[in-house]
């Protein structure tokens, strides 16, 4: 790296503590993804160290106009998951441009990129066009249904949670199906990327050689799926809606008390007997019909009355305290709000001031803690072509 890089500086000493880099601190991302996958994958690696420098078509990522909700004018979810990184506008349609993300990809360790399978190739910036520029490159594709038959399909978090059958089992079981509250196959797509990068990147350091990372947002809804795709895989059993019930496990689900519910979740037998100590029903425990857990489930409209009535003598923040002294998982039916604020209780410290002055926001931190080393926050998310002119510079000049 030269003096004119656009990396940003180390993290700064601690008082009386040695300086704690980013693990991933000397790494080069050129990211050209957008939305969410791509972008929520390089904050990531960003957090943690990573030069990432977004590259943007002049009209600019789509989040930064999904809006409301914003904060002086920009869009909250764009702000979300772009902060740590260094925005360059350029036109794939300009040969110029081009040229300089030739470069980029020449000085870069990762690529993230989400278009549509193909969509970079009539530009030369495809996988095969940035190996034979930069060989060491690991180079990670994001697409909606992978490369083969489903390259065709745009891919969006929302077509995902239909067709891979989570809405079918989101919902009650006589109501239409839901998607999810969050673009939840977006966000795991990101984390699967990531990992995919983090995993070339240690086989690099043997062979010296980068490759092709590919994740698609339905294989990462199969695996996400996890004991529901199983049950259909290794059992024949198709999932259907159960509302806030689980097939397997029972208490497992939202509970009333006299002011509110709470989420009760005794997932073994050993939890159950501490649940009915608690209640003082400790004769429910023993009861054969109760017993195991699948006695449990088998019998869970015998069981619930006997629960809804002792549930009914207490408040939820007092049923969360016991249970949860007594080993047995319980939380009430939060806001955003009230859980951020519970996290801040908790001391996990959700929140994080990214940027200083007019330009300072308040974000959700990296959720990793390392003892040896430490995300950073330098920078807001930026301003659409913000280090466009110092990008250039830097990719004009020596390497």
């Amino acid at each position: 790296m030269t003096a004119a890089s656009p990396q940003p500086e180390a993290t700064p000493d601690h008082a009386g503590e040695p300086c704690r880099r980013g693990p991933l601190d000397g790494l080069i991302v050129a990211d050209l993804s957008r939305v969410l996958a791509g972008p929520y994958a390089s904050m990531l690696l960003a957090d943690l160290g990573a030069t990432v420098i977004k590259v943007e078509s002049p009209g600019g990522d789509d989040t930064r106009t999904w809006m409301p909700p914003e904060r002086d004018g920009v869009s909250t979810y764009y702000m979300s998951i772009n902060r740590n990184k260094q925005s360059i506008v350029l036109d794939f349609k300009d040969p110029d441009d081009v040229a300089l993300v030739h470069e980029l990809f020449r000085r870069s360790d990762v690529v993230i990129e989400n278009f549509k399978p193909g969509g970079l190739a009539k530009f030369g910036l495809d996988y095969e066009s940035a190996a034979r520029i930069n060989p060491a490159l690991v180079y990670l594709s994001i697409s909606g249904f992978g490369t083969a038959e489903g390259a065709w399909i745009p891919g969006y978090d929302l077509v995902v949670q239909a067709v891979s059958g989570l809405m079918s089992l989101t919902g009650e079981p006589d109501g239409p199906p839901y998607r999810a509250g969050i673009a939840l196959f977006d966000v795991m797509t990101g984390m699967h990327g990531t990992i995919g990068v983090l995993a070339a990147l240690n086989q690099r350091r043997e062979t010296g050689a980068g490759q092709h990372v590919e994740v698609n947002l339905l294989s990462s809804a199969m695996s996400g799926l996890v004991n529901h795709t199983a049950a259909y895989t290794a059992a024949g059993v198709v999932p259907t809606r159960m509302g806030n019930a689980h097939p397997s496990v029972y208490p497992y689900q939202p509970m009333p008390t006299k002011d509110r519910d709470v989420i009760i979740a005794a997932a073994n037998d050993r939890q159950f007997q501490a649940l009915c100590r608690v209640l003082e029903i400790p004769e429910v425990a023993d009861d054969d019909r109760f017993r195991l857990n699948a006695d449990r489930t088998a019998n869970r409209d015998l069981l619930h009355p006997i629960l809804l009535e002792r549930l009914a003598v207490w408040s939820a923040d007092d049923l969360f305290i016991e249970l949860n002294r007594a080993g047995v998982p319980c939380g009430p039916i939060n806001s955003i709000a009230e859980g951020v604020a519970l996290a801040e209780q908790l001391g996990l410290a959700p929140r994080v001031t990214v940027g200083e002055g007019d330009r300072a926001v308040d974000l959700i931190r990296n959720p990793i803690t390392f003892s040896a080393a430490e995300p950073a926050y330098h920078s807001p998310p930026p301003e659409l072509g913000e280090h466009t002119d110092s990008i250039r510079d830097w990719l004009s000049g020596p390497a």
